[in-house]
């Protein structure tokens, strides 16, 4: 430890004298009084002091020539003591202190409202103020300084309220006395801090200096009616200016509008007329802009004006005008004229698909209460309008699939793009679609099924397989709009049935990857038949291997000479999968009828109880032709095989021979002639020439045929569909509908026994996955009656009982 201790003692002061000690006053009055009177014992100065180090004991490490120093030094120095007393009287100020030093306050007050220099120095003038506050007298002084300042706010009224100056003129002498005004407080405030930390600061009924002065300019200035009229309407007709376009002074007015704030009026004499002169501003420009521009142009000035406002706010307008500000300008220029918006430019937005106005549609109708659910809305009305036109009108059938998917995939970029992907307007959307596919029943779902059967045929170079892929994704969607899928499915099944037996499928992936979605889609149920007709074709490749491997030991065994000249192939197609084809018995060569009888023979004999019925109509050959240029192989139907080897064993035959020698069918030998002497492969010549066949017409061979191919396809000219074949394939659909009625209403009875008439019309609406008519339910309901599955109640005839 140190050995040199010090002690302070403090005896009991009075408050007056610790007071005088803290601030520690210099006055000129106090010269003549001892505050304080000390009494030290001090130290002698000769006495040495012990080091920190004095603890250290002298040994042999070279510290021995302090040893003089540290013996010298004494044990126990004297202490020091400060001792603080009482004054012996209290402190006086001079007799006319308050009116002298008042007299200099008011005169550094005027000095700074009439921007003259002051005669004292601040120093001097804030201990004044200070002295007074301490005696008592800081009631008197701010009540004098609140009538100076009221004073000097009074007498610049005049200025304000005498001739009428130009308004801008007006604004500017109205900001520079509030600038003038803000800094004369300042500068009186700094003068008078005591008064307001200490006087002011205890009494919560007084205002605080700057408040006062606040108060001042707000009572005697701007709460005056006509110069509050004269600024507010100034302010009005600047905001207005720049509204128009013009340039005005923007620090003004954030100066002025700043000063109604600070004033606390801002709200009650400015933001209340200001935004009732946006609202008929923007009122009146809403309705002449509407009748003299386009939508576009209309959307692109309101997302103008709005970003203006919220420029206006970011300036000078007070941040408590934002809200209704922003809601005053989209209710005018947006809620009110949001029918005339849409009526007037969605559908040719839309229709022109014009991708940044419509963004910018959606962004505005984003801002109302309810512009959201009105554009949905007029959304699904332009979907339901437009899609009609592309399926109700029978002109555009051929075109009609890829006319809704173009529309689709313009729709969905939309909403996905433009509405952000609002999964309302997605609903909105699939609702649309939906509701107009079916505007014309069973047309779109045949159209459907023929579209995707023009993809997937063989010869369709138009898209790789990725493209095929994505576009019976896209297929997909509409198939899912259809109520009558079992339409899609007859007309598919059908076309499905001709690519499968005549080769005509470009890929037997995408053909499988399409049954997928649909049993992905439907169910198995849904595609059981044509996944039937796959395997068919599958088991078919089987028992061609083996029918091949049963020919090859026929012809070891001699059972005949002739077997080698034709390879045949066969198809064995499930009567319950395929469509149904009319059976025509036509007159095959002896060798063909040889063949049939050799597979007839070896699959019966495999498969025993089966029956065989052979369709000569999807048959196609391959026939070697020796021409003068050179030997072709041909690519024909079987029809077309028939009359070609009629030219085996005959130069020249009449069109009768023909049908004599074939037993073909009138119609279908007319049009097989016709592809072989009138289509672009002419291997027969037509005498006399012409483009159709009429009777006694004679064919002979073209011996002189030539094409750079070897192998020439010779595509039998096709029949177009004929309404009676459309009807056909229609009614075979409304056939197995029926069934599925009756079988539904029996299922239905048999597990409940007995239903009224009503119950058992909406159990059948949720089972059918097809459009139906409550006359055509009712119908199978009397046949099924008729029939004895069930019966009407005695006692109450909506009732039925089901009859076991």
């Amino acid at each position: 430890m140190s050995s040199i201790t010090r002690t302070r003692s403090f005896e009991p002061q009075s408050e007056e004298c610790e007071n005088s000690v803290d601030r520690k006053r210099n006055s000129s009055f106090s010269d003549n009084n001892t505050c304080k009177r000390l009494k030290t014992e001090e130290m002698n100065e000769t006495t040495p002091r012990r080091a920190n180090f004095s603890a250290l004991q002298p040994n042999s490490n070279g510290i021995n020539r302090m040893q003089p120093f540290l013996t010298s030094q004494k044990t126990a120095p004297s202490t020091k003591k400060l001792v603080i007393k009482n004054f012996k009287e209290k402190p006086k100020l001079p007799e006319n202190y308050q009116e002298v030093t008042w007299e200099k306050l008011k005169e550094a007050v005027i000095a700074i409202q009439t921007s003259r220099s002051i005669a004292y120095s601040l120093e001097e003038l804030y201990q004044g103020v200070e002295n007074m506050c301490n005696h008592n007298m800081a009631s008197t002084l701010y009540t004098n300084l609140k009538a100076l300042t009221e004073q000097h706010v009074k007498d610049k009224i005049e200025g304000f309220i005498s001739e009428t100056p130009d308004r801008l003129i007006f604004l500017k002498q109205m900001n520079d006395y509030w600038l003038a005004h803000c800094r004369q407080m300042i500068m009186i405030r700094s003068i008078f801090l005591y008064l307001d930390r200490t006087y002011v600061l205890q009494k919560p009924t007084l205002h605080s200096i700057w408040d006062m002065g606040l108060d001042m300019f707000r009572s005697h200035i701007v709460m005056n009616n006509l110069v509050q009229t004269r600024t507010v309407d100034g302010l009005l007709i600047l905001i207005e200016n720049e509204r128009m376009g013009e340039t005005v002074d923007r620090t003004l007015l954030k100066s002025l509008l700043r000063m109604l704030s600070d004033l606390q009026i801002y709200q009650d004499a400015f933001e209340t007329k200001f935004l009732a002169a946006t609202e008929r501003m923007y009122g009146a420009e809403a309705q002449r802009l509407m009748q003299e521009e386009d939508i576009p142009q209309y959307l692109h000035h309101v997302d103008k004006r709005l970003n203006e406002e919220k420029e206006r706010l970011l300036h000078y307008l007070d941040s408590s005008t934002k809200w209704p500000l922003i809601h005053t300008v989209e209710k005018k220029l947006l809620t009110e004229q949001m029918v005339n918006i849409l009526q007037k430019g969605l559908d040719a937005l839309l229709e022109q698909n014009r991708v940044e106005d419509l963004t910018l549609l959606y962004a505005l109708f984003t801002r109302t209460k309810k512009g959201l659910t009105e554009l949905c809305v007029s959304f699904n009305a332009y979907i339901k309008k437009k899609g009609r036109t592309l399926v109700i009108d029978p002109e555009k059938d051929k075109s009609m699939v890829q006319d809704v998917l173009d529309f689709k995939e313009k729709l969905d970029h939309i909403v996905q793009t433009c509405f952000q992907k609002n999964e309302k307007f997605n609903v909105s959307l699939k609702e649309a679609f939906e509701n107009f596919i079916n505007q014309r029943a069973n047309k779109p779902a045949e159209m459907i099924a023929k579209f995707v059967d023009n993809k997937l045929r063989a010869g369709n170079k138009e898209a790789t397989e990725e493209e095929l892929e994505r576009l019976l994704d896209k297929i997909m969607v509409l198939f899912r709009f259809i109520h009558g899928k079992d339409v899609f499915e007859a007309f598919y099944k059908k076309d499905l049935a001709k690519r499968l037996i005549v080769g005509k499928s470009a890929s037997v992936d995408a053909e499988k990857s399409m049954l997928s979605k649909l049993k992905q889609e439907c169910g198995g149920g849904f595609t059981s038949k044509l996944e039937g007709m796959f395997k068919d074709m599958e088991l078919s490749k089987d028992i061609n291997i083996a029918f091949k491997q049963y020919m090859a030991n026929a012809r070891t065994q001699n059972i005949s000479c002739d077997i080698s000249v034709i390879d045949l192939t066969v198809s064995i197609l499930t009567m319950g999968y395929w469509p149904t084809y009319p059976v025509m018995e036509v007159t095959l060569p002896v060798e063909m009828v040889q063949h049939q009888d050799h597979f007839n023979k070896f699959y019966l004999g495999k498969y025993n109880g089966r029956k065989l019925q052979w369709q000569p109509t999807l048959g196609h050959c391959v026939l070697k032709a020796f021409f003068t240029q050179g030997n072709k192989e041909l690519q024909v139907s079987l029809f077309q095989a028939l009359c070609l080897l009629i030219f085996n064993e005959v130069d020249e035959v009449t069109f009768e021979d023909v049908k004599s020698s074939t037993n073909i069918e009138d119609s279908e030998l007319r049009r097989t002639l016709q592809s072989l002497a009138c289509g672009k492969a002419r291997v027969l010549t037509k005498t006399p020439k012409g483009r159709e066949v009429e009777n006694g017409d004679k064919f002979s061979f073209n011996a002189d045929f030539t094409n750079k191919l070897f192998r020439i396809k010779i595509n039998q000219i096709q029949m177009k569909e004929t309404t009676e074949e459309q009807k056909a394939t229609e009614e075979c659909v409304f056939q197995d509908r029926q069934y599925k009625i009756d079988a539904a209403i029996v299922r239905i009875m048999k597990m409940r026994k007995s239903l009224g008439h009503n119950i058992l019309i909406t159990e059948l609406y949720g089972q059918l996955k097809f459009p139906v008519k409550p006359a055509d339910l009712k119908k199978r309901i009397e046949s099924l009656i008729d029939r004895d599955y069930m019966e009407r109640d005695k006692d109450n005839p909506n009732q039925y009982n089901y009859m076991a």
